[in-house]
């Protein structure tokens, strides 16, 4: 169902005659994290309750690359407590990014979808360096004590995106599961939108996805 999405967000920006190039893969360059940059992941690793050396990415997953602008869909997994935790570390005093206001907003509302699609175990419990960091999970649901270690890493993840894309010089653009748009009179979620839509909708989303990165 994601990558569906993403082809559908890909053939909205062609149908613009937008040069898009697709699973960018951006090697990360540690010495632009040294000083200030390990200093605020390492608050976000701390904000989440981690334990031991704070990990940092290798390389940064892409889907879709238009110039300096690298979008990233965020499904439900990405809105819960967590996250919020990240997004209110200082990271985002020291980088504007326009999308923040609303990622506070929806990550406060939307968790209870969180729940819904998150409690898989490769979700919830996440892989082995998930459990090495932030402990052992409490039972699927349960978001007492230690909660999700899995959800912990994910939201660790999210703000190295955002971090790492921004000291590299890229504007990273996160386009919400929440989003909404202005379809025939009618405010619509993206995530909707993006199932099965036809020529006249790819053209919809493709202009908002051009005004987004204007």
């Amino acid at each position: 169902m994601y990558q569906q999405k993403i082809s559908q967000l890909i053939e909205a920006l062609n149908i613009q005659e937008i040069m898009v190039e697709t699973d960018f893969n951006l090697p990360v360059n540690n010495r632009l994290l040294e000083g200030k940059g390990k200093d605020l992941l390492r608050e976000g690793f701390s904000e989440l309750q981690g334990s031991g050396p704070f990990p940092t990415l290798r390389s940064l997953k892409i889907p879709v690359k238009v110039g300096r602008n690298l979008l990233l869909y965020d499904d439900t997994k990405h809105f819960n407590r967590y996250r919020l935790c990240t997004l209110k570390t200082s990271v985002y005093q020291v980088f504007s990014f326009s999308w923040h206001a609303a990622y506070l907003r929806m990550c406060r509302t939307h968790e209870r979808e969180c729940l819904l699609s998150g409690l898989q175990d490769r979700v919830w419990q996440g892989p082995p360096m998930a459990s090495n960091c932030f402990g052992t999970a409490e039972e699927a649901g349960d978001l007492s004590g230690n909660g999700s270690p899995g959800w912990k890493l994910n939201a660790y993840n999210d703000l190295q995106y955002d971090l790492i894309s921004r000291l590299h010089g890229f504007r990273l653009l996160r386009i919400p599961a929440y989003e909404n748009l202005m379809i025939s009179g009618q405010l619509q979620r993206i995530d909707k939108l993006l199932l099965n839509p036809n020529a006249d909708l790819l053209q919809s989303i493709g202009n908002w996805l051009v005004r987004k990165m204007a």
